[in-house]
């Protein structure tokens, strides 16, 4: 997987975080540097965890599914994708604890949020991934992301939730339908 194509799915996968950092930023009337690191550390750790969780979950499956790991990926990424589009269109509220950031509710939210990423990361066991740099760029682009949206949501509301995350699945389609080609095209 190319620089371009682990940028854009790192971007894909953080808009489930995105979508919550905008509503904490939106349900807290004042932001302090403390909210920004929380949601920075939480979401863009268990973003980059997730994946290597996953990673290590394929590699012991890896050589039973070589032959049709392209096919895995597509329906992986596409299923995620799909969800993700589903959830933009629906019309949700934030949830009442938006404006708390205690360890119970930053750990259960993290993890909610980074399900698609342990998925992701077992398609990473049979696709020729850098597994260092696309942990790197998931948990890094995140952490931007999720500081970006406590921001915009604390100043602007939550208008871009539902955007974002029909955003996201859109781009995680597109990278399934990627693989699929390369893979039956040009391999």
């Amino acid at each position: 997987m190319d620089l371009i194509s682990l940028i854009f799915l790192s971007c894909a996968l953080a808009m489930d975080s995105f979508a919550i950092s905008l509503c904490k930023g939106f349900s807290v009337k004042n932001l302090q540097i403390k909210h920004y690191i929380l949601t920075s550390f939480y979401f863009g750790g268990f973003q980059a965890l997730m994946p290597a969780i996953g990673y290590i979950m394929g590699v012991s499956f890896e050589p039973f599914v070589r032959p049709i790991d392209h096919w895995i990926a597509f329906i992986l990424l596409s299923f995620l994708g799909i969800k993700m589009i589903k959830e933009g269109f629906e019309n949700e509220n934030c949830p009442n604890d938006s404006n708390q950031f205690n360890f119970k509710i930053m750990c259960t939210l993290s993890i909610a949020t980074s399900i698609d990423a342990l998925a992701v990361g077992i398609g990473f066991a049979f696709l020729n991934v850098n597994l260092i740099l696309a942990l790197f760029l998931i948990g890094f682009i995140t952490s931007i992301l999720c500081v970006l949206a406590l921001k915009i949501g604390n100043s602007f509301g939550i208008y871009f939730k539902n955007k974002a995350e029909f955003l996201g699945g859109a781009v995680l389609i597109l990278i399934g339908i990627k693989i699929l080609i390369e893979h039956l095209y040009f391999d």
